[in-house]
């Protein structure tokens, strides 16, 4: 029999072997009856969380039991991955966790992938990141958002979803160890591997996708698409390409694309606005700011002790709330982490959260949202859809990319307009900043004097019903950094239900969060997954 185990201890006792088997044996003792002997029964860790509820700081711990039967192994099976044959090739655009876990499964079947990417290397994006916070250079094609590995390389490396219903998240999260990741994923309650560590093992899988006969090609952005009619359907059978560093361009021919793009590749919608204008569908996405604290307030509100984070390493929250019919909620929260610059062309600020694997800076962060849905949209940016792309879809796009082109002021680079939190309830500008981790610089700026009503008003809002439920949340040193506006993308590609592939397009199967399919690394990876087993299917 197996049986289901969880017991709660204070940190203190979290290494206390002894104690933690003896009330498992207690809980056991609540399911079977009567008690097995020890000698019949193993315990296997499946999970720790944090429950700092109440003012007082518990650990949770969930095991299984195993009685008269052998425990469970703690990783499973990893794919045989073969060799390529050639005889079936499909591209991908994109590399992200879309691109790479669609790719591996197609090498299960011995299919080629060939994996188009605009982006550079993780080595010579890491130096393009560098001049974004050194000098407010940014590299429209190499940065945070676009490169190997895609947006999720040099962030959080969360790897926490709950669609569960959309495929075998532990599957995911087991290659991730086997290509470097820590085993600790496996068990965490809100898994994270760290931007210091996420490079090489995006660098591992890219390295064995090569290895049997796959292609990754750094570089190399998507331009359009090639297609021709087939039974009376337009169908796509490839795509023009063009490279940044050299400027040589040309064609690559297969049997299906994927669009693995993420959330920030305008010109992949404007691509599908041309080719098929019924193919794109407005959906909800979020815009709002990130809040940043010192971490030591943080972990002051959660933990209620100073030094509990010493033994539970950095505070994390997360918070939702509705304000006049829309929700505002926490996302990406980064604990011990860094606010950094996220813009994917120069004329744009966007700001996003990241932590290396030790969670140990000063500060804490999170984006703070408003829901935002399709009829929020100011008319005159669905008119200039219209009218531009004869696709209202696209309008969404179009006034995100306002707001990241209004936050940005000319010869500044990077540096992000900031205001206090207490300021901007107050609706005033702040006299002087604290200091933060966003490297670029800040400016003060009064963020209700141009941030949509609907966003500021329902962010007042939120932070003062944040405040009562996290006393001390609302303080002088807490600062709002904006604006937070790739949460997700405000476009849908279309996809059949069954075939997964566009619904205007045969052979061209949408995938992830560009798509509009995922939000996050394993939501994507199992989406990218999803469409790959299709194609082994035809």
């Amino acid at each position: 029999m197996i049986y289901d185990l969880s017991i709660s201890v204070v940190p203190e006792d979290e290494k206390n072997a002894s104690l933690i088997n003896r009330r498992l044996f207690d809980e056991l003792r609540k399911h079977a009856s009567p008690l097995p002997p020890k000698e019949e029964t193993s315990f296997v860790f499946v999970k720790r969380s944090v429950d700092a509820r109440h003012g007082r700081v518990k650990i949770i711990l969930r095991y299984q039991a195993y009685v008269g039967e052998k425990a469970g192994a703690e990783l499973g099976k990893i794919p045989q991955w073969k060799n390529a044959d050639g005889n079936k090739t499909v591209i991908i655009v994109g590399s992200g966790p879309a691109g790479l876990f669609a790719a591996l499964k197609l090498l299960e079947h011995g299919i080629k992938p060939v994996i188009v990417e605009r982006g550079s290397s993780t080595s010579k994006r890491k130096r393009d990141i560098a001049l974004i916070s050194r000098e407010g250079m940014v590299n429209a094609d190499s940065n945070y958002c676009f490169g190997e590995g895609g947006a999720g390389t040099f962030s959080d490396g969360k790897l926490y979803t709950r669609s569960n219903k959309r495929g075998d998240i532990g599957s995911v999260l087991q290659l991730f160890v086997h290509f470097g990741a820590d085993k600790k994923i496996l068990t965490d309650a809100h898994p994270h591997i760290g931007t210091d560590r996420l490079p090489s093992i995006i660098n591992a899988m890219c390295d064995l996708i090569r290895e049997k006969g796959g292609q990754v090609l750094f570089d190399t952005k998507c331009t359009s698409l090639i297609t021709q009619e087939k039974d009376g359907r337009k169908t796509a059978t490839g795509i023009e390409w063009q490279n940044s560093a050299s400027g040589q361009s040309g064609e690559l021919f297969g049997d299906g694309v994927i669009l693995a793009t993420g959330h920030s590749a305008y010109d992949i919608y404007k691509m599908m606005a041309e080719e098929a204008p019924e193919s794109l569908e407005a959906k909800t996405f979020a815009v709002g700011v990130r809040v940043e604290h010192p971490r030591g307030t943080i972990d002051e509100i959660q933990y209620h002790d100073k030094n509990a984070a010493e033994k539970l390493g950095a505070a994390e929250y997360r918070v939702t709330t509705q304000q006049d019919g829309r929700g505002v909620y926490s996302f990406c929260m980064c604990p011990g982490g860094f606010v950094v610059p996220s813009a994917s062309a120069p004329d744009e600020i966007v700001v996003n959260g990241m932590s290396a694997a030790k969670r140990n800076s000063a500060w804490s962060n999170a984006a703070m949202v408003v829901e935002t849905r399709p009829e929020d949209i100011p008319d005159e940016y669905v008119k200039e859809a219209e009218e531009k792309y004869r696709c209202p879809a696209m309008a969404g796009l179009l006034w995100r990319k306002h707001l990241e082109n209004l936050t940005a002021i000319n010869g500044e680079g990077q540096k992000a307009p900031a205001q206090r939190l207490v300021d901007f309830l107050d609706d005033k500008e702040s006299k002087d900043l604290p200091k933060s981790s966003y490297t670029p610089g800040l400016h003060s700026s009064n963020l209700n004097e141009w941030l949509p009503t609907q966003i500021s008003s329902r962010l007042k809002g939120a932070f003062r019903e944040i405040n009562g439920k996290m006393k001390g949340y609302i303080c002088g040193e807490a600062l709002l950094i904006a604006t937070e506006t790739r949460t997700s993308t405000p476009v849908r590609i279309l996809r059949d239900k069954e075939t997964l592939e566009c619904t205007a397009i045969s052979n061209l199967y949408p995938a992830g969060e560009g798509s509009g399919y995922s939000g996050g690394i394993v939501s994507s990876a199992m989406d990218g997954i999803r469409v790959a087993e299709k194609i082994c299917n035809i």
